[in-house]
């Protein structure tokens, strides 16, 4: 059923930052909802509309939409089309664009309008223009800074290749929506883009580990993007990477080897004796620190040196600090240093090596 895999890939969405995760939460409500019939309902028209106004030209959208299920005034639709040409905040980034081309996707199998179907396919065409030769996605539609990496930050890259697999599979999600010149497409992307993620894998020494949460896209190698996100191993952006190789039906050795370095990795580098705390500090505010603990699940940093693995957190300043008590408050409480999402793939690697590591004569 097409509603198992959108709640999955809907799952993959929630960041490890506090702040983002907020505001995915509200996009997720907006446009989402477990109950089919709810597509094509009154409510569901408003946001709908909303949906295809914000829109760009490009056939993206930008990120951290608010007020998906508000009824807008008349100058606010006025200034929105207006902003519809200005296609630099066009992203897929904390969710954006995928997450409205899979609402788009829902309204149409409920009401088969097919301006759902028109907008769907735009966005469709703004995904593989986004898309690098080499397979790697960058993360906005822009040519300057940062934002040209390929991307695996809050998951973005990872989001878009489940999507274009189930199109390219012709997932009944998207029944009668596409092509078969499209299919073809997002097939191609898809399996583009997972030997981009075999090719960005890190090599330390010689030997896989996991990866930067963005990329070069010509060298491949770990990237820098905002002061505080330096080049490192990230233990959160790395785990819906491996998932997405687990899930391939027919792994060769290549992407066999990079799921056992990856999981090597992850099983060296777990912290099992100290664990997040949050308290309320003495001026009042809610704060966090480390403190020696067992209790709970291990952690893993998403910053970790691409030498020592040791993870490390930053200021934006730039330099590197070990401890969550030498940053400031804002970048302290405000950002994801450490995850335990890891923790979710041991169990799936343990099925994985039976069915593909374990001979079966």
């Amino acid at each position: 059923m097409y509603r198992r895999f959108l709640l999955l890939l809907i799952a993959g969405l929630i960041t490890v930052t506090a702040i983002n995760a907020q505001s995915l939460r509200i996009i997720r409500n907006a446009l989402h909802h477990d109950d089919e019939s709810w597509y094509g309902s009154a409510e569901s028209l408003v946001t709908a509309r909303n949906v295809l106004l914000l829109q760009k030209n490009n056939g993206g959208w930008p990120k951290n939409i608010h007020f998906y299920n508000k009824q807008l005034s008349d100058s606010d639709i006025s200034e929105q089309l207006v902003q519809k040409k200005d296609t630099k905040d066009a992203t897929i980034d904390n969710g954006a664009t995928y997450s409205e081309m899979l609402f788009l996707a829902n309204m149409y199998q409920a009401t088969r309008d097919d301006i759902y179907r028109e907008a769907f396919v735009k966005g469709l065409s703004f995904l593989f223009s986004m898309q690098y030769e080499n397979g790697g996605f960058r993360q906005f539609d822009r040519k300057d800074g940062y934002y040209t990496h390929i991307t695996f930050n809050d998951n973005a890259m990872s989001n878009v290749l489940q999507l274009m697999r189930a199109v390219g599979s012709n997932h009944s999600l998207f029944n009668g929506m596409v092509s078969d010149s499209l299919r073809c497409l997002a097939d191609d992307s898809f399996k583009r883009g997972i030997a981009c993620i075999l090719k960005t894998q890190y090599l330390q020494n010689g030997k896989r580990t996991i990866w930067c949460a963005q990329h070069d896209e010509n060298t491949f190698l770990p990237a820098k993007a905002r002061a505080y996100e330096l080049p490192s191993l990230s233990g959160a952006e790395s785990v819906n990477l491996v998932v997405l190789l687990m899930e391939l039906p027919n792994p060769d050795q290549c992407v066999k080897d990079a799921i056992v370095g990856a999981m090597d990795w992850f099983g060296a580098n777990r912290i099992t004796d100290k664990r997040l705390e949050w308290y309320v500090n003495a001026e009042g505010q809610r704060d966090v620190r480390m403190i020696n603990s067992r209790e709970g699940n291990d952690l893993w940093g998403r910053f970790c040196d691409l030498e020592t693995n040791r993870p490390f957190v930053c200021d934006r300043d730039g330099i590197i600090k070990y401890d969550l008590s030498e940053i400031g408050y804002e970048r302290r409480v405000g950002y994801g240093w450490f995850t335990d999402d890891p923790g979710r793939l041991f169990p799936r690697y343990e099925r994985w090596k039976q069915k593909h590591l374990v001979f079966q004569p």
